[in-house]
């Protein structure tokens, strides 16, 4: 059960957090309105309470350099599970590694990171040129896309939101007292910790491809009383892989209708399978853009369908794409 992975899910959400920030810039105006300075905003991961500290110890105020400002902090401050986005545990879904072969997954664990990014500045007029780069853009929340797992190229959007802002001033007139002007945002990343995927060698060779039954029949009593007859089965989805929608659902429908009106039914064909929001069914019939079905099929419940949802095919493509673990059905004939 614990075997070692890692997929860096929290280091790479720490890293598009921080890039976030990686280019805010202020500038410093003489009376004349002329640009004399120009200054980007250091970033580094870090608690603010280094750099207060920093500031407070040191014996020599009068040193020319003691803590460079403005500059920008950012920490990770909670993390916590995530149930109202939480899957099924059992449920899968088929990705592809860089060399095409078909990887089974797991449905992702949600959970909620929590992270603080901390601004400090000696001047109020250097902090509100940060924040007015910052705060435009979280209308509450930023979405970033992140490769979280490398070895099937699975990208995930990660809201970053905007949750709460505090703001200190520790200036309290004491000539010997440094000002640290200190606005705090704190933030919520949605993310994803995955299950490891299973490897693609074992799922090519734990799934059989096709199996072949000889078997003998007949009467003895003629004068051929024996005829060998050679039956072949092979594995049949029960459900849609590749994800492709051939069309939509164009007329509410629900758990007891049978004839469907599609909004093309061109892709369709008889005595064929559709998915339709992970219900199976059989197609009978094809009229125009209405098709008779057999609801329900493979062990899935019927369900009321709305207009607007993906209607999948499946096919001989999605055959090639059942791995160990999956449930299936067979498609015989004699030969």
């Amino acid at each position: 059960m614990f075997e070692h992975f890692y997929y860096e899910i929290i280091r790479k959400t720490i890293t598009a957090f921080g890039a976030l920030f990686n280019n805010i810039y202020i500038k410093h105006k003489n009376n004349e309105g002329e640009v004399v300075s120009t200054i980007k905003v250091p970033i580094a991961y870090g608690p603010t309470q280094k750099f207060l500290a920093r500031l407070k110890e040191s014996p020599d105020l009068n040193k020319p350099i003691q803590v460079t400002t403005p500059r920008m902090s950012m920490e990770i401050i909670a993390l916590s599970y995530n149930a109202q986005n939480k899957g099924v545990q059992t449920q899968s879904f088929i990705a592809r590694d860089d060399n095409g072969k078909p990887r089974k997954a797991y449905l992702p664990v949600p959970y909620t990171l929590n992270l603080e990014l901390s601004i400090f500045t000696k001047l109020e007029d250097d902090m509100l040129q940060i924040v007015e780069q910052i705060l435009p853009y979280f209308q509450p929340s930023y979405v970033v896309t992140i490769t979280v797992v490398d070895e099937i190229n699975e990208k995930r959007d990660i809201p970053f939101t905007l949750d709460n802002i505090t703001m200190t001033d520790n200036y309290e007139g004491n000539f010997d007292e440094r000002r640290a002007l200190i606005w705090t945002l704190k933030f919520s990343a949605q993310i994803y910790f995955f299950i490891p995927i299973s490897s693609a060698n074992a799922t090519d060779s734990e799934i059989i491809k096709k199996v072949s039954l000889g078997f003998v029949a007949g009467d003895t009593s003629g004068d051929n009383p024996f005829k060998d007859v050679t039956y072949s089965v092979t594995p049949t989805a029960t459900r849609n892989y590749t994800g492709t929608v051939v069309t939509t659902v164009a007329v509410d429908a629900d758990d007891e209708t049978v004839f469907l009106q599609l909004t093309d039914a061109t892709n369709i064909t008889e005595r064929s399978f559709i998915s339709i929001n992970d219900e199976t069914m059989y197609v009978e019939n094809i009229d125009n853009d209405e098709i008779t079905v057999i609801r329900g099929i493979y062990g899935t419940t019927a369900k009321t369908h709305i207009a607007g949802s993906d209607v999948k095919n499946i096919t001989t493509v999605d055959n090639n794409l059942i791995v160990y673990g999956d449930s299936f059905s067979f498609q015989g004939e004699l030969i």
